[in-house]
């Protein structure tokens, strides 16, 4: 059994979204006109497929009320799913989620529950604002209740699509009987569920959406440089530039540029990057997103470089694994290999041992640096104190126990597990068992 609390687009989805799935649903507003509403099959917002759903599940699985102490008491979960608007300084008002905390601790009877947010929230808010206050409330009320993230990922006018086919759930969980519970409502659904911390949880959230709005911003600003530059076709520019191949996955993703590294480089992108926004300033335009992009790929570098001498000893062998600017070619040029290294040198290492699958001979004969090479991937791991990957290639993902038999800087995220399905409920092992 389910309580959610909040009925306006995302609770009310949510809610409808569980009893469709066979749980017994109770519906809480504050919003009396809303209940009101509801409860003559109204959905008080536009949103597709939801007057039909709360039809169906009214009275049946959904059963809206007023008594929050009745609902609470009967279910395992309490989503929340009440507003968060945005103060002045863009923090979020945290007023109406807390006090929906306290309401649910004030009516308990005691049982293990969770209280589960959905509200959407900035990272780091659950970890440090939320939860103590559930810790302090559980000693106050002496009432053992969880606490779980579970963000969602609608888009309005696709909402009840999106909730009852979800490509992914992420569940920020840090305790195993909360752990359970969720575990348990999504089970229906039959995706991959990912657990994760608190903050992770959050931050999974707005990682989606600032992508999204961080890309919208680059495609206006790259039609306001167009503007500036004249006799550019900006729609067709941009419709041409969908037709790329990597859109549709082939021969490599989009989505592979989408993820963290130690910067880019080789001959086109640092030049025409850097070309774009030249002529763009020249033109009287000042760039934000392209100046910007130019100084986080330098900025970059050094990180992975204080990372590194923030915890290493100047007189350990530091193993670079991959020199080429990226994976399956030799191609050194403006590489962050190269640069990164310099970095090393300049804070005191001396003793550093490099290992490439083809860019060896290519790096030190362009480069002339004072490294020392090796010929294969067992000898560096052998040789160096510390290791650092700042090159994708795939004979490093294929030998991860080899790699992790050293201290491992992974500058480029290769080693990630991710489940391919949701995780079996006790019940299940134990009737598998």
């Amino acid at each position: 059994m389910i309580t959610v609390l909040g009925l306006g687009f995302v609770g009310l989805t949510t809610a409808l979204g569980f009893s469709k799935k066979g749980f017994k649903v109770y519906g809480i507003d504050v919003d009396q006109n809303r209940i009101e509403k509801l409860n003559k099959g109204e959905v008080p917002f536009f949103e597709p497929n939801l007057p039909e759903a709360l039809q169906e599940e009214l009275g049946n699985n959904f059963i809206l009320g007023t008594d929050l102490s009745e609902a609470v008491n009967d279910s395992k979960a309490v989503i929340i799913c009440v507003g968060t608007p945005g103060n002045a300084d863009g923090s979020a008002d945290l007023t109406y989620l807390l006090q929906a905390v306290k309401d649910v601790f004030e009516v308990s009877d005691g049982s293990f529950k969770v209280i589960v947010t959905k509200s959407t929230v900035p990272p780091s808010t659950v970890s440090e604002k939320v939860k103590p206050y559930v810790q302090e409330l559980n000693a106050q009320y002496n009432k053992s209740i969880g606490l779980a993230s579970n963000p969602e990922f609608l888009r309005e006018g696709f909402a009840w699509d999106d909730f009852m086919n979800p490509d992914r759930i992420v569940i920020g969980v840090e305790d195993e009987q909360s752990k359970l519970v969720l575990n348990e409502l999504y089970q229906p659904f039959k995706a991959p569920v990912h657990y994760v911390n608190y903050n992770s949880a959050e931050y999974i959230k707005y990682l989606s959406n600032t992508l999204l709005s961080t890309l919208i911003s680059f495609s206006n600003e790259m039609a306001m440089i167009a503007d500036h530059i004249g006799d550019i076709d900006v729609a067709k520019a941009f419709k041409i530039l969908h037709q790329d191949k990597r859109w549709s996955g082939y021969p490599a993703k989009m989505s592979s540029y989408v993820y963290p590294g130690c910067g880019y480089g080789g001959y086109c992108l640092p030049k025409d990057t850097a070309a774009l926004n030249s002529i763009a300033k020249e033109k009287g335009f000042d760039t934000k997103i392209l100046s910007g992009n130019l100084q986080i790929n330098e900025e970059v570098m050094e990180f992975v470089a204080t990372k590194v001498a923030n915890t290493v000893p100047k007189d350990s062998t530091v193993g670079i694994l991959g020199l080429a600017f990226k994976s399956g070619s030799d191609d050194v040029r403006l590489s962050p290999s190269k640069a990164i290294i310099e970095k090393l040198l300049d804070k005191g290492y001396t003793n550093i041992q490099a290992y490439d699958p083809m860019a060896n001979e290519v790096f030190d004969a362009t480069y002339k640096m004072p490294l020392t090479y090796t010929d294969t991937l067992e000898k560096l791991v052998e040789q160096a104190d510390v290791l650092v990957l700042l090159t994708d290639w795939p004979e490093f993902r294929n030998n991860r126990s080899l790699l992790n038999s050293k201290q491992l800087f992974d500058f480029r995220y290769v080693f990630v597990d991710l489940p391919t399905q949701p995780e079996p409920t006790t019940a299940e092992m134990e009737m598998s068992s």
